[in-house]
């Protein structure tokens, strides 16, 4: 996930609440009920049943995340692991007998180094000891000195907190931004919106510490899991401020650093030591099943290959690089053939640069027609109630029929957003309907971006659901036989 509020925010305003607020229809606040009904060829909607019951019954999908994650690794751009993960999918996508390329990106390369933090003075503190703060540098981060800084920590929940301070109390300090995880919000189903409230202090946290002298910002862990996790991610510097060392520090502990902050001075030892090293080059793996009709007219389908450190990027986004290549093993194993070309994209770093997208957008601005649709899966692999489209409110109509067979799996909802993706982001601006699958996301930000990124937070039936509908939509746009309205 990009710095700051993520795109991944528009699409996330939930899985669960969609499904309880519309049940398993078709409808959506964007399809007028006068309208029409679509039909589909009986050889379109036959086929879309064995795509679904294929994708219910293999393991395929499941199988690559878990070499992705537990075999290759994290997969930082720049890192070796992100670089070994490249040469993997491109080497299945052959296997599978698609034509393979690698698109060139040029992605940053930070690299994590010590990361230490501890009270070193509150009140009450027995002599000769310290209290460990368990932390983790945000991505980006600046270094510390060596041998590390010592501040007093001033404590804010707002940026408004923050200004009403005013340099004088603020310089030459430690900044935590103290705001809260909305876990209620996230437990109703939205976990996006939560999300975004939060991490606003993650991307923009620094900077405004940075203009009123701090030497140094501290940010709670943007998720909903109280475990002492710290949830990394990057950070944004504004340009015309000098950049501070910043990192997250786990809820527990910034409840902890609160709660003597109000009853006295709190000093803090922190240790940061990343490196920002030369930008280097990485790929977009991109893989064709050529159309029958319209090989030129593509359909993507894609996911991130680059993940945070600390984890496995099991669920941030080896899940959505597995849903599509789960989608091109189907349609081999069926012997299908749509009419348009569908292309299997594993982007390159979206977490700290969205490059893979923009230089894939970039490269195609002249032929951005042939662009004919675009699918991304970046927020896990929850349940799947349905389908984000981003476009006109035809699209939602058109897919009428396709939402009619997802019901069977509980997959039948669609639903209006203004952005379905950050990776395909750029295509969307640029005219090209886009589309996610509607993933139950409750319990996603307890995870993402956290050493807890694991494969074991994956349940297989649930991915299974997942491949099922994305499977299901990719033959859809890429047989249908009229083009889609933009």
């Amino acid at each position: 996930m990009l710095n700051g509020i993520s795109r991944r925010e528009a699409r996330s305003v939930i899985a669960l609440a969609v499904a309880l607020i519309l049940g398993n229809t078709t409808t959506s606040v964007a399809q007028q009920p006068a309208t029409p009904p679509v039909t589909y060829p009986p050889q379109l909607i036959a086929a879309l049943k064995r795509i679904q019951e294929a994708a219910l019954a293999s393991d395929y999908a499941y199988r690559q995340v878990a070499h992705l994650s537990n075999n290759i690794g994290p997969r930082l751009s720049g890192s070796p692991q992100g670089e070994r993960a490249v040469s993997y999918v491109a080497a299945e996508m052959k296997r599978l007998g698609l034509e393979v390329q690698l698109e060139k990106v040029t992605v940053p390369h930070w690299v994590r180094g010590e990361e230490t933090g501890a009270l070193v003075e509150f009140s009450g503190m027995a002599p000769n000891t310290t209290q460990k703060i368990v932390l983790t540098a945000l991505g980006g981060s600046v270094a510390t000195p060596a041998s590390g800084l010592t501040a007093e920590v001033v404590v804010v929940r707002t940026f408004d907190e923050l200004q009403a301070l005013g340099r004088k109390k603020v310089e030459g300090k430690l900044v935590l931004f103290n705001a809260i995880f909305d876990k209620q919000l996230a437990a109703q189903g939205f976990a996006g919106p939560a999300y975004g409230q939060a991490v606003a202090y993650r991307g923009g946290g620094p900077s405004a510490a940075g203009r009123l002298g701090a030497v140094g910002a501290l940010v709670r862990s943007v998720g909903g899991a109280e475990y002492r996790l710290p949830h990394t991610g990057q950070t944004r510097y504004a340009a015309e401020v000098a950049k501070i060392p910043a990192a997250a520090i786990t809820a527990e502990d910034a409840d902890l650093i609160a709660h003597l902050a109000a009853e006295g001075t709190v000093r803090m030892h922190l240790v940061l030591t990343p490196q920002t090293l030369p930008d280097v080059d990485s790929y977009n793996v991109i893989a064709d099943l050529k159309g029958s009709e319209h090989p030129e007219q593509v359909v993507i389908v894609s996911g991130h290959l680059d993940s945070w450190d600390l984890g496995t990027g099991a669920i941030d986004d080896g899940a959505g690089v597995a849903i599509a290549m789960q989608t091109a093993q189907l349609l081999k194993q069926l012997r299908l053939r749509p009419k348009r070309t569908i292309r299997i994209i594993a982007w390159a770093s979206e977490e700290n640069s969205l490059n893979g997208g923009r230089t894939y957008a970039a490269n195609h601005k002249n032929d951005i027609a042939n662009q004919y649709a675009a699918i991304e899966s970046d927020l896990g692999a929850g349940h799947p109630a349905g389908i984000y489209v981003d476009g006109k409110p035809e699209l939602v109509t058109l897919l009428g029929p396709l939402a009619t067979v997802l019901q069977s799996s509980g997959a039948g909802v669609l639903s209006s957003v203004d952005d379905a993706g950050a990776d395909i982001s750029f295509l969307g601006a640029a005219g090209v309907p886009t589309f996610a699958p509607i993933q139950d996301s409750r319990t996603y930000f307890n995870y993402h971006h956290t050493a807890a990124d694991t494969l074991d937070k994956i349940v297989p039936r649930e991915l299974q659901e997942n491949c099922a509908v994305v499977a299901t939509l990719a033959y859809t746009l890429a047989d249908l036989p009229q083009n889609l309205p933009r």
